[in-house]
């Protein structure tokens, strides 16, 4: 590996610009990898300079027309004998770009980077975006090399409280920042009616039917079934159910499901389709927003994105979707698992007139820029890099 010492940037004030190097297994499609662009692009509007450095993916491209720089390495590698090596080329890199900070986004980057910037005393941060749950002594001990940092975010108060009950002594370093939503993006006012029409036409089906909609990755936890059952019992109300993103499951998973919706009787109710380029228009298009996890969401952008959109939100009450959703006023929780409950707010959704419709829509909206905006989580994630970044430079100094 051949590397290149880059040349030191300045900022407006002429000072040099810090380096935030962040940390990940791979930039694929999900959370953590967007809020990782997210977090570059702040970093580099503020005049900082942005390095990702993960095992690469098709986000590789998004991440550097925002102008920050990728470096492909193996840190997704679970083997530890691989660790050594790919440490020796870590510290060569952080070298080489000058590094201010590195913040691990996961597990085997923490065990990889975090020993390496702590003997370049670089400071070191880290974001739990996991439930963190160890059965074991030995995943305990695994799981904590990520909480080796001088400070710790949790993406939810539910990951917060995971972690304080297992790990004692990290509250004091630890600070609750939760996921954001780009509302210039989701925003109903930004949405045009070609582009609902155009994904209205991708589905092929009534436009005169109110929609459920569950957006999710085809795993069995997300609640698809449990969904199904929940309209099954609406038998005297019509409607269309899209489980988006169920489509990219395997075979046995579309299967599974497909078979399972037609027993229950909602043969031609329902329809599994892949993940969408467009959401916002696919929100747009959806009547009531449905997040029935079976496990509690570490946080869940499903449901900052649907009320971002306007659009009133169904979750079972755990997790991060009891931290962003207002009961009765921006959707509904439910007792988590409850399939009578889950049905009964579903009635109360589809039920739901046009002012009523309206309000929720605009309480959502407000929700949503009030305190969950990207650009918020970003600002509250930029100031502990300064404060981290302050300390250092003074204990460089004294």
């Amino acid at each position: 590996m051949t590397i290149t010492p880059k040349t030191v940037r300045l900022n407006r004030r002429g000072e040099p610009a810090p380096v935030i190097v962040q940390i990940l297994p791979a930039l694929v499609r999900g959370g953590v990898e967007r809020g990782t662009i997210e977090i570059a692009q702040a970093i580099q509007q503020q005049g900082g300079r942005a390095v990702v450095i993960s095992s690469g993916g098709p986000l590789v491209h998004q991440l550097e027309r925002c102008g920050a720089s990728h470096i492909t390495l193996d840190v997704h590698s679970k083997n530890p004998l691989r660790w050594p090596m790919l440490r020796r080329q870590l510290r060569k890199i952080l070298i080489a770009e000058n590094a201010g900070l590195v913040h691990v986004r996961s597990r085997v980057p923490a065990w990889i980077g975090l020993p390496v910037a702590k003997s370049l005393r670089l400071p070191r941060m880290s974001t739990v975006h996991g439930r963190f749950l160890a059965k074991s002594a030995l995943k305990r001990f695994y799981n904590r090399k990520l909480l080796d940092s001088d400070h710790v975010i949790a993406i939810s108060d539910y990951v917060r409280g995971l972690i304080t009950s297992q790990y004692v002594g990290i509250e004091p370093r630890m600070t609750v920042i939760q996921r954001g939503v780009d509302i210039g993006y989701f925003n109903p006012a930004a949405v045009n009616q070609a582009r609902i029409i155009k994904f209205a036409e991708s589905m092929a089906f009534r436009e005169d039917l109110p929609v459920v909609m569950l957006p999710a990755r085809a795993t069995a936890w997300k609640g698809q079934k449990i969904l199904l059952e929940a309209l099954a019992r609406l038998p005297h109300r019509d409607f269309m159910c899209l489980l988006v993103g169920a489509g990219d499951g395997s075979p046995a998973f579309v299967e599974g499901l497909t078979n399972h919706g037609k027993a229950l009787g909602l043969e031609g109710r329902f329809r599994l389709t892949p993940l969408v380029n467009d959401m916002p228009a696919a929100l747009m298009f959806a009547d009531v927003v449905v997040m029935p996890s079976i496990t509690p969401e570490p946080f869940g952008r499903v449901a900052l994105e649907a009320q971002a959109m306007g659009r009133p939100v169904i979750a079972f009450n755990h997790g991060g979707a009891a931290e962003s959703i207002i009961d009765q006023k921006t959707g509904w929780l439910v007792s988590p698992g409850d399939v009578d409950a889950l049905s009964s707010a579903l009635a109360s959704a589809l039920a739901l007139g046009a002012e009523d419709r309206q309000k929720i829509a605009v309480a959502s909206r407000s929700h949503i820029e009030a305190f969950f905006s990207t650009e918020l989580m970003c600002q509250k994630t930029l100031k502990i890099y300064r404060r981290l970044l302050d300390g250092a430079r003074v204990a460089r100094q004294s």
